[in-house]
């Protein structure tokens, strides 16, 4: 494509002997007819005459023998002779050669070289250079040039063009340019795009909008999530926490909704057994409650149990409050026994309500990844708010359908009640807790004694059962997809191992004779516990001062006993012959020294808490004494 336009040069011609080359230049540049005759002893004035001139050509229009008309980086010109050049008599006979010509890769211009980056971004001065050279008066007319239909044309074509090219840059900078910023102010993300018409990054808000109501609604929901979410969320809790969160806040709503009709028929059966004298209700009502906190104060001993299987623990809870519910709206049908039926039901509410907190606060504490414990704590309480009102709400509304009829009461409280369980059941299956008890422990280090590996904290968590000890309660998702990380002789030896070993045996139950105790003492001499296999038991014998991370070394080498036993067939003997060089307990714990750190080093990296064990043992310690020979148990 040919650009053509007008430009006016003044310029001084040097004497010279090319004057054919200078007369057709001025040929070439003007149509018109030169009758001014140029010689080579004629001196030359200054002259102004206007190019017309062509993009691929004007790079070559230098004065051959003196110093170039315009600065320019092209060579001197080599003229042809005859043909459709240079030397043709017809000006636009040459626009039929414009695309063979070598314009410099599209980047020099001759006269008008608008440097490395080449007529692209000289493009906006095109208008200007046309219009200068239409307006302003040539040599030879006195009346200036005539404004054709052709010029302006032109001209409002380079405009147009200018104007696209402008657009079309600012377009492709638009499109190149891949940095881009999101700034984070709690929960709410902006991002910041750059602007190409500066250097400047802006806010990139895609709900702008004329009306205020998409606006509003958006603050809204923001101010919501905000509320309801622990700040800098996802990042800052565990990647099962929102899963958590849906199918907590789903069975807060059904357990609300449970409570509103149990606390109907509660006072219905005050009305009913009391004859609805205000003080025998609030007396009835006031030894219900204090009955039922006894329960709190005799459960509290087992918050050790609550840490191991929080899990279990928790949704025993769900089920000890439910049954709490089911009693007071039975209470109605036996107004006699309000107070017997009240103070057991209170009771169960009371111990579910400790339960739930105690185990809440293991769930929180895996959740809260960076540190963010009570911000975990204060979100959840927030829902749990929300949960509530959307149930009483519900409930109320219930309430008024069923009236007095307590069968319909009954059949509403079992339908809410299944769902309320279910959701239960999804929520705890799908916390991975990081800690290791005894059965992860040993899931653990048996697969890293089959296949090397530590498995991951998913595949662990999603095999467990909620009572490992008892499997008679073991609960598992229904078509659940067999694990392709786990193996089935893993599983086997966790479960085996979980209802072999004892921890915190006494040491008088599991040695009988001196020989025994002297080879345990000298082969543990350096450990806070001592292993003992008896009567097909693992029995870990604790020190007084062991700690955390000598249960889960001691787990670690109960594991490995049990892989000498199923995969090498080496049975256990005395303890003394154990104890001795070659012997299970010798080469178990010389494995144990060795491995231990790196199998700690890989849970780790694995996302494990491997700071120690998570368990309840017996109460009995030992602490030797400096002879050897003298035990106190």
């Amino acid at each position: 494509m040919a650009c053509w336009t007008s430009l006016t040069f003044t310029t001084t011609l040097p004497l010279t002997q090319h004057s054919l080359q200078i007369k057709e230049l001025l040929h070439i540049a003007r149509k018109t007819s030169l009758n001014r005759r140029i010689s080579a002893s004629q001196p030359i004035k200054p002259l102004s005459f206007a190019l017309d001139f062509n993009s691929s050509k004007c790079s070559n229009l230098v004065c051959n023998g003196g110093s170039p008309a315009i600065p320019s980086i092209a060579p001197p010109p080599v003229l042809p002779e005859q043909g459709n050049g240079y030397g043709g008599d017809d000006l636009y006979d040459n626009n039929n050669n414009n695309n063979n010509n070598n314009n410099k890769d599209n980047r020099g211009w001759g006269p008008f070289d608008f440097g490395d980056g080449g007529w692209q971004d000289g493009f906006p001065l095109a208008p200007l250079f046309f219009l200068c050279s239409r307006v302003l008066p040539q040599e030879g007319n006195d009346t200036g040039s005539v404004w054709t239909f052709r010029d302006a044309f032109l001209f409002l074509i380079s405009v147009l063009g200018c104007v696209w090219n402008s657009q079309l840059t600012s377009d492709a900078l638009a499109r190149t340019v891949p940095e881009v910023v999101w700034e984070v102010r709690g929960g709410k993300w902006i991002r910041l795009e750059p602007d190409p018409s500066k250097d400047d990054f802006v806010v990139g808000d895609g709900t702008k909008s004329l009306s205020l109501g998409p606006n509003l609604l958006v603050e809204c929901w923001d101010v919501f999530l905000r509320l309801m979410l622990p700040e800098g969320y996802p990042q800052s809790v565990s990647s099962d926490y929102m899963e958590y969160t849906l199918w907590r806040g789903v069975q807060g709503i059904a357990s609300q909704i449970s409570c509103v009709l149990s606390t109907q028929a509660l006072l219905y059966a005050v009305g009913l057994g009391k004859g609805a004298i205000p003080t025998a209700a609030a007396i009835s009502w006031v030894l219900k409650d204090g009955i039922g906190y006894l329960s709190k104060i005799m459960l509290s001993k087992f918050g050790r149990h609550f840490d191991v299987n929080p899990k279990g623990w928790r949704l025993f809870a769900d089920l000890l409050e439910n049954a709490a519910y089911g009693m007071e709206i039975l209470t109605p049908v036996f107004p006699q026994l309000f107070i017997l039926i009240g103070a057991a039901a209170g009771a169960g509410r009371s111990a579910a309500a400790l339960i739930q907190a105690a185990t809440r606060s293991c769930f929180y504490a895996g959740f809260a990844t960076q540190r963010n414990f009570a911000e975990v704590i204060a979100k959840g309480e927030a829902q749990g708010m929300v949960s509530k009102s959307i149930g009483i709400m519900l409930g109320i509304a219930l309430a008024n359908c069923i009236g007095t009829s307590t069968l319909l009461a009954l059949a509403s409280f079992t339908l809410v009640t299944g769902v309320h369980m279910f959701c239960n059941l999804k929520s705890y299956q799908s916390i991975q807790l990081r800690t290791l008890n005894s059965y992860r422990a040993s899931l653990l280090f048996s697969e890293y004694l089959l296949s090397g590996q530590v498995p991951p904290i998913k595949e662990v968590n999603d095999e467990e059962p909620l009572f490992p000890s008892l499997p008679l309660l073991i609960v598992k998702p229904i078509c659940k997809a067999q694990s392709q990380v786990l193996s089935v002789e893993a599983k086997d030896a966790a479960a085996q191992i979980e209802r072999r070993v004892q921890l915190g045996s006494k040491l008088s139950e599991v040695i009988n004779s001196k020989e025994d105790a002297l080879a345990l003492f000298d082969l543990y001499k350096n450990d806070g516990y001592m292993l003992v296999e008896h009567n097909g038991r693992f029995c870990v014998i604790l020190r007084e001062d062991s700690s955390p991370q000598d249960m889960l070394k001691s787990l670690f080498q109960v594991n490995y006993l049990y892989w000498l036993e199923k995969n090498m067939g080496i049975e256990s003997g005395s303890v003394a012959k154990d104890c001795r060089l070659g012997g299970r307990l010798q080469m178990s714990l010389d494995y144990v020294q060795r491995e231990f750190n790196h199998v700690k080093h890989d849970g780790q990296l694995a996302g494990w808490v491997t700071d120690g064990l998570i368990a309840r043992p017996l109460a009995t310690r030992i602490r030797p004494s400096y002879a050897t020979s003298s035990v106190i148990s």
